[in-house]
């Protein structure tokens, strides 16, 4: 079973460290891990996406609760939560090819990023599945580079938000 968790936690260094350290020396797999500066910079938010039976599952989050700079920790069930990922896709694509490639990229909402003389790098946004679809689309293509942010989410509504002082 996967899950999503979201942490909140100090914005101090070495945090990001201290939580990819417990997953190691505990044997648990991170299957990916985003962090950024939350709206107010005391505060990171992390997204970390990892899979286990429900007892490994719950370890993880018990072991990770126990963190000093940890302020709060929840799962992110699929059917209450907004996930997204980042993605870049450079492709080899000369100018014949550019036409069909802007089309795949206007069906998906992506961007084309950069043009060089034999290339494009594309930028979508979107779920997992969006992402994949759009590769399996570019399958034709050479893909030179391809860049993924993992998965970063948050609960939807207002109802379970933490407040710190």
């Amino acid at each position: 079973m996967r899950v999503v968790f979201s942490l909140l936690m100090d914005n101090t260094p070495g945090v990001l460290s201290r939580i990819a350290g417990l997953f190691t020396r505990r044997g648990y797999n991170i299957e990916s891990i985003t962090a950024g500066v939350t709206a107010d910079p005391r505060y990171t938010r992390m997204t970390v996406v990892s899979n286990g039976d429900d007892d490994v599952l719950e370890q993880i989050e018990k072991q990770i609760r126990k963190l000093e700079d940890v302020k709060d920790i929840k799962r992110l069930p699929e059917d209450r939560s907004v996930y997204r990922e980042l993605m870049m896709v450079k492709i080899r694509a000369n100018a014949g090819q550019r036409e069909s490639v802007h089309a795949v990229v206007q069906i998906f909402r992506a961007s084309i990023v950069d043009v060089g003389k034999s290339s494009l790098t594309i930028l979508l946004t979107g779920d997992q599945s969006k992402l994949d679809a759009l590769l399996k689309l570019l399958e034709e293509y050479e893909i030179l580079e391809l860049a993924r942010t993992g998965i970063t989410g948050l609960s939807r509504g207002a109802e379970d938000v933490r407040y710190l002082p």
